[in-house]
C-alpha cells in the first residue's frame, strides 16, 4: 500500500527526496538532479529543475509533476466513475498544460487545464459522459488540493 492508513480514516503518504552535491561555486554551477522516493513504490524518480533555471532537461521537473498528478488524478477518478456507471471507455489521452506565473507575488503554478480526450463504446450520450467527466473532476483528491485553478476540457468521441 502507498500510504498508511490511521484510525480516523487519514491516509498518510511518505516520500524521500535526496540531493548530494556542493553549491560552494555558486548559483550557476551546482548540480541540480535529485532523486525522488515514495516506498513502496520500487520506481524512483531522478529529477531536476527547470532547465531555464540549469536544470537537466532530460529529466522531469517539480512542475511537471504537478501537471502529470493533476492529469493522472483526473483520469483515474473518471475511469472509476465510468466503470460504476457501466460506460465502456476505450481510450483516454489528456494533452494537459500548466501555466507558470512569475507577475504577481511569488512564482506559481497559475492555471491547469487538462484536455482528455476520451473514447467510449456507442450508447451513453456526450452530455452525460461529459457529466461524468465533471463529476470526476469533484472527486480527483490532487485537484482538490490545489490552490491553482484546474479546467477540465473534454473531448468525447465513439470506438468504432
Amino acid at each position: 500500500m502507498a500510504f498508511t492508513e490511521a484510525p480516523d480514516g487519514t491516509h498518510r503518504y511518505r516520500a524521500t527526496c535526496t540531493w548530494s552535491g556542493s553549491t560552494g561555486a555558486g548559483y550557476d554551477a551546482y548540480e541540480r538532479a535529485h532523486r525522488v522516493e515514495a516506498p513502496p513504490a520500487a520506481a524512483a524518480l531522478e529529477l531536476s529543475n527547470d532547465p531555464s533555471l540549469g536544470g537537466d532537461a532530460s529529466r522531469l521537473d517539480p512542475e511537471q509533476l504537478v501537471l502529470a498528478a493533476a492529469s493522472s488524478c483526473q483520469l483515474l477518478s473518471f475511469l472509476a466513475i465510468a466503470a460504476r456507471a457501466r460506460i465502456d471507455v476505450t481510450d483516454y489521452r489528456d494533452d494537459a498544460e500548466a501555466v507558470m506565473s512569475h507577475d504577481e507575488g511569488p512564482a506559481r503554478i497559475a492555471g491547469i487545464v487538462l484536455r482528455p480526450q476520451i473514447t467510449v463504446a456507442p450508447g451513453p450520450s456526450v452530455p452525460r459522459v461529459e457529466r461524468l467527466v465533471h463529476l470526476a473532476h469533484g472527486e480527483c483528491y490532487v485537484a482538490n488540493s490545489l490552490a491553482t485553478p484546474v479546467a477540465v476540457e473534454p473531448a468525447i468521441t465513439y470506438s468504432v
